[in-house]
């Protein structure tokens, strides 16, 4: 960009369309190294001087620009250099944490429960459901129905007792979002008055509008800095979900209520804790979070059927019954065809007369036993689990319920006097009135789990972890980047530690960061294999944060940091040369068109025009949270594009004093 001058004043709507008309050659509304405009475009003249904007990334950025302006409604704006010539690194960061984060953030109240409800998944109407629980509730959201009938809100209860598979296939038509955690506040200028406001929570964007469990928790620790509000939001609501949900859901609509997600509550509730200690309702929160955890723990995780008691490790298992209603039928094609011609019907035909039960087939129904089982391990789809799920004592799910055990031990010990007294409301089966819990319990369980960990997935042969089929009774050949995750929860000996670094992680780590498996175990793809989005060659999120957090924890802070590194430069260089793009996964194995990752559902965070308004939720989180591993020098060398080898080469200090 050549000027003297630190700023120009343009005509939005011209300048925005000439912009276009020169740069954008593939006619996406998007400025990206695809287009084979000049690279060169003259915005205007300060004085005798030309106003000149070059290159993919400064064109794009002023592209940005013009749009953000033109939403403010303004037909005059004032472009300053600085925003066109911003390095990307500060760049991303200021958009995350200023403007992305805000864009992402609900509430299910009046205020916002119009762009918090509707679900881009399903065309349905308007819909909330509330627990029995929550009376209040539902009084709140039938005077907004009674208010503001063009909205056509429609209140609904749930019943009382348990969820059963039938009652969630039953509503499966209706579908609606879940109610979440509301608070009192009170009216301004109206003292005494107080009224109810829904508790903020995070979502991952695009097409997810609801909060997802683990997706907010690897949004929440790219927030705990300039967003805790919100975060300290998502842990009442996980608190929330279980009392009235049992569990901490898939996410919050109603065809999750039989499925949660891979379960991280004492771990975000922890970090939530350090940060907001001094405030007078932090540890009545953390108080919650543990007594809902070990509810969770005790009702869902470690009960029939999700407990195999031979080896004392847990499965995912989520209730329900047909296919996952989220989904088109065109997503099971190659399930439900073999049976068009046994019975005589096209493919929905099928896809409804199974979905209804008025075809039975016991091979179908195993079959989505399984694909329930994948979609509530968070990994939806991988050739690791597909078909299989349901039978695995995984080594994720029982890393994080590991986390869990020594979290409620320690938390206990530190900030409940050793004892914690169990209320009503988060009792579990079994407890009575005088229930109180004590650390020394969960210490002994922490201690099985971790044996049972080192006796059913470690491989001393391959110095790597594997995942358990409880029916086989034999460990998984399948290769999963997950092996690293008993580095964070500490199951790990330092000789399995150096193992691991030496066998596991070259297996795994990419020019971009981890890959989810290894190409072996992806297999060769074809119409009969097809690319499932979480294997080899993508990456995504939560893989490379528990990486980093785990190599760190036994002191393997190069490779720590290496790793952030390549991650941050895959998000870095995709948003430099493609219009602000960050998106929900990456295939790692090149750095030209990382996002191109047309796998099954697509990539989210690529659907925008113009400027990007949300990026990706856990990708914005881990970007935050990965600069924090780096030094200043590194973060530079990320601004000017410098891959890791090359900065390596070059004697440059990555790991942050």
């Amino acid at each position: 960009m050549n000027s003297n001058q630190d700023s120009i004043v343009v005509e939005v709507d011209t300048a925005m369309r000439d912009l276009l008309e020169r740069e954008d050659t593939d006619h996406d509304k998007l400025i990206t190294t695809d287009d084979r405009g000049p690279k060169d475009f003259p915005l205007g003249k300060h004085g005798n001087r030309i106003f000149d904007v070059r290159g993919v990334y400064h064109l794009s950025n002023l592209l940005q620009e013009l749009f953000l302006a033109q939403k403010q409604g303004l037909k005059r704006a004032t472009i300053e250099s600085s925003r066109l010539t911003e390095d990307p690194v500060h760049r991303l960061h200021r958009l995350i944490t200023t403007s992305w984060w805000d864009n992402l953030t609900r509430r299910l109240d009046a205020d916002g429960i119009e762009r918090a409800a509707p679900d881009p998944k399903m065309k349905s109407s308007l819909r909330i459901y509330v627990p029995p629980g929550a009376p209040e509730q539902f009084d709140y959201y039938s005077a907004i129905a009674k208010a503001r009938p063009a909205i056509n809100l429609d209140v609904q209860w749930l019943p009382r007792g348990e969820m059963t598979a039938e009652f969630i296939n039953s509503i499966n038509d209706k579908p609606g979002v879940l109610a979440l955690d509301m608070e009192p506040v009170q009216l301004d200028g109206q003292p005494g008055t107080k009224q109810l406001k829904g508790v903020p929570f995070i979502v991952p964007g695009d097409r997810f509008n609801e909060l997802y469990n683990w997706d907010a928790c690897f949004c929440a620790l790219g927030m705990l800095d300039n967003h805790l509000p919100v975060v300290k939001g998502i842990v009442k609501n996980f608190i929330f979900e279980i009392k009235h949900y049992g569990k901490t859901l898939n996410a919050n609509r109603s065809y999750y209520l039989g499925r949660a997600q891979p379960p991280l509550l004492t771990w975000l509730a922890l970090k939530t804790f350090q940060r907001t200690k001094h405030e007078p309702d932090a540890l009545d929160i953390l108080r919650s979070a543990i007594l809902a955890a070990r509810k969770e723990y005790h009702d869902w995780w470690t009960s029939t059927p999700r407990l195999d008691e031979e080896t004392g490790l847990s499965r995912y298992r989520p209730i329900g019954k047909g296919s996952p209603p989220e989904c088109r039928p065109i997503s099971f094609a190659h399930v439900f065809m073999p049976y068009t011609k046994k019975y005589g019907m096209n493919l929905e035909e099928v896809f409804d007369a199974y979905n209804a039960g008025t075809i039975t087939e016991p091979d179908l129904d195993t079959f989505f036993d399984h694909d329930r089982a994948v979609r509530e391990s968070g990994h939806d789809t991988s050739n690791r689990v597909e078909g299989v799920c349901a039978d695995l004592a995984t080594v994720d799910l029982n890393c994080l319920l590991l986390q869990i055990e020594n979290d409620i031990a320690a938390t206990i010990e530190a900030h409940f006097g050793g004892s914690l007294m169990i209320p009503e409301g988060f009792r579990c089966s079994g407890d009575n009135v005088n229930a109180v819990e004590s650390s020394g319990p969960w210490r002994e369980r922490a201690q099985r789990r971790k044996t049972s960990i080192d006796k059913y997935f470690w491989n001393e042969q391959k110095g790597m972890y594997f995942d358990y089929n409880t029916v086989t009774r034999r460990q998984s050949t399948a290769e999963s980047v997950t092996s690293l995750w008993p580095l964070w929860c500490g199951a790990a000996t330092n000789d399995q530690a150096a193992r691991l670094v030496k066998d596991g992680l070259p297996i795994f780590e990419c020019i971009g960061g981890l890959a989810s498996t290894s190409e072996r175990t992806r297999g060769k793809v074809n119409e009969v294999n097809i690319q499932k989005q979480w294997d080899y060659p993508h990456g995504w999120a939560p893989h490379q944060v528990i990486a980093w957090d785990g190599f760190n924890s036994y002191g393997y802070h190069d490779e720590a940091v290496r790793l952030a590194y390549r991650w941050l430069h895959t998000i870095t260089e995709t948003f430099r040369k493609w219009n602000g793009t960050v998106c929900e996964k990456y295939d790692v194995t090149q750095l030209e068109r990382s996002h191109y990752v047309d796998a099954e559902y697509g990539n989210q965070g690529r659907n925008f025009k113009y400027a990007p308004q949300e990026g990706f939720g856990w990708t914005n989180g881990s970007y935050i949270y990965g600069l924090s591993f780096l030094s200043d020098e590194a973060k530079t060398a990320l601004a000017e594009g410098v891959p890791w080898e090359k900065f390596y080469q070059s004697g440059g200090k990555a790991r942050r004093s």
